[in-house]
């Protein structure tokens, strides 16, 4: 057991591989608008920073100091993790059960629920993407309309009925 005050963190399993053909095409264009348009602007603005003199007091290089490391940041994890990725762009064998890419609804006793089934790339909780990592989607995998499933969710289990499927 490690000491209560040590920061170590058991690293997390990896994320799901799979990416929904529009959230693939997303992340491409994320990934250069960065690299090929926001990148070099912001280099271009650090370069003139630069040349004004005294960088300790320079708000300016400061800041687009920062912005460069967040842009390098983020492109790097999109290099590494767009060649990883697995678009799934076909319906399962089975369109009656819960798999990749489902939009579905359930029932929770009290209210109608939708949720989309996707890759953790791509999860908008706004418009009720979910992550296929997420306790929510692994309960509901494989399951059809008319199942009642047990979902041990944070806040405790929740029985939800599975009202539709769709893809």
């Amino acid at each position: 057991m490690s000491h209560p005050m040590t920061r170590y963190r058991a690293p997390q399993p990896p994320s799901a591989p799979f990416i929904t053909a529009e959230g693939f095409a997303h992340l491409r264009a994320e990934y250069d608008e960065l690299w090929h348009h926001r990148r070099p602007a912001v280099v271009r603005a650090l370069s003139a920073a630069a040349a004004e003199g005294d960088r300790s007091e320079n708000a300016e290089y400061i800041y687009r100091k920062k912005e460069l490391r967040e842009i390098d940041r983020r492109v790097g994890y999109l290099q590494r993790r767009l060649p990883e990725l697995k678009v799934v762009d076909h319906q399962p064998d089975d369109p009656t059960r819960i798999f990749f890419g489902a939009k579905i609804e359930v029932d929770d006793g009290l209210a109608t629920h939708g949720y989309r089934i996707v890759g953790p790339d791509e999860i908008d909780p706004e418009r009720g993407w979910i992550s296929i990592d997420s306790p929510l989607a692994r309960a509901l995998l494989k399951h059809g309309v008319g199942e009642v499933v047990t979902a041990r969710l944070p806040n405790g289990p929740v029985e939800l009925e599975v009202v539709s499927v769709a893809y």
